[in-house]
């Protein structure tokens, strides 16, 4: 589980420069991940105790690994204790930030994400026991979703100010829910990526899982596959009209010797596992990126890290794997 709570931007990627290493030369791809820009919402789930907080976030969160069959891609981005410096959350409790991203290349974006929102909170969220809502972005523009998840008090809803923050509050057979008025969106990024190929599966695993848990200790980002892991890297498209997205044939150990010359799998290479990373920002993505790939990199049987792209034909938002390539690397 993300171990991160804080909310502030991360340095500039590259700082400290940890590239210069033999292995970081050695093992990581000269590439770049092709990122694309999205609309995402944050918000700060409260409740008693670690059980409950987990049984709604893990819920509001489900089904969102992609957006090639979800609604939306969402995820834990951090654990807050509520009472620390910097994790203090309005009601003190324990809590957890959560994002929730759709691409921005959708035309119907504004209207699709507060449907997921609306959905997901409701369900998932009002309906757990001891839990609260709170906005985690401040922004112009919002939705005014406490409104209308509201509605589910049948008339015995009411506006209140609660932790220092205005809202509704529903009375429910549990006792009362309690949630913001407004929640903002803005623009954040998605599609991050990560390639670890390795000797064995048990390695790929290893240095994917790695990777993924340094991604979640970053700040502002989520990881959306099960366990922050895909073991199944897709291309965008398929032979069958009816799908917009398929396994990606070329890179799938087990086709090399039926492809042959088409099979872009090195020799020695038996499995291929992928991480995805969403954030606020790309320097958010990009400073997670890179602190993944540190993780990862002495992983015994781990053969090279890379990442998917498409030469810059789906997204315009590039993480590139040596840090001194980016842009902003100081």
């Amino acid at each position: 589980m993300p171990p991160n709570a804080t909310t502030s931007e991360p340095d500039q990627p590259g700082k400290g420069q940890p590239w210069n290493s033999q292995l970081w030369q050695d093992l990581v791809d000269d590439t770049f991940a092709e990122a694309f820009r999205s609309l995402y919402a944050r918000v700060l789930v409260t409740a008693r105790d670690r059980k409950w907080l987990l049984a709604a976030c893990q819920k509001a969160t489900g089904h969102a690994s992609s957006t090639i069959l979800c609604d939306c891609e969402a995820g834990i981005e951090g654990i807050l204790d509520g009472k620390s410096p910097g994790q203090e959350t309005p009601d003190g409790r324990i809590g957890a930030y959560l994002q929730f991203h759709v691409p921005r290349f959708r035309k119907d974006r504004v209207e699709h994400l507060e449907r997921s929102l609306l959905k997901r909170l409701s369900q998932n969220i009002l309906t757990c026991p001891t839990t609260r809502l709170f906005n985690a972005l401040d922004s112009d523009p919002y939705y005014k979703l406490g409104r209308k998840i509201a509605f589910f008090g049948d008339g015995h809803q009411f506006r209140s100010e609660q932790f220092g923050h205005k809202g509704w509050t529903i009375p429910t057979l549990g006792g009362e829910f309690f949630l913001t008025r407004r929640f903002g969106y803005a623009d954040g990024i998605m599609g991050g990526n990560l390639w670890f190929l390795a000797r064995t599966q048990d390695a790929a695993i290893e240095a994917a899982d790695r990777a993924a848990q340094a991604a979640d200790a970053s700040p502002g980002v989520i990881t959306t596959f099960p366990g922050g892991v895909a073991a199944s890297g897709s291309k965008a498209g398929s032979k069958y009209k009816f799908l917009i997205a398929s396994t990606f044939a070329e890179y799938c150990p087990t086709l090399k010797q039926k492809l042959g010359p088409q099979s872009k799998v090195p020799d020695g290479v038996e499995s291929i596992m992928e991480i995805i990373v969403n954030g606020s920002s790309l320097e958010a993505v990009c400073h997670a990126t890179y602190a993944a790939i540190e993780a990862a990199l002495d992983v015994e049987g781990l053969v090279r890290i890379s990442a998917g792209n498409y030469g810059g034909r789906l997204g315009k938002s590039f993480v590139y794997l040596h840090p001194d390539k980016h842009p902003a690397a100081s």
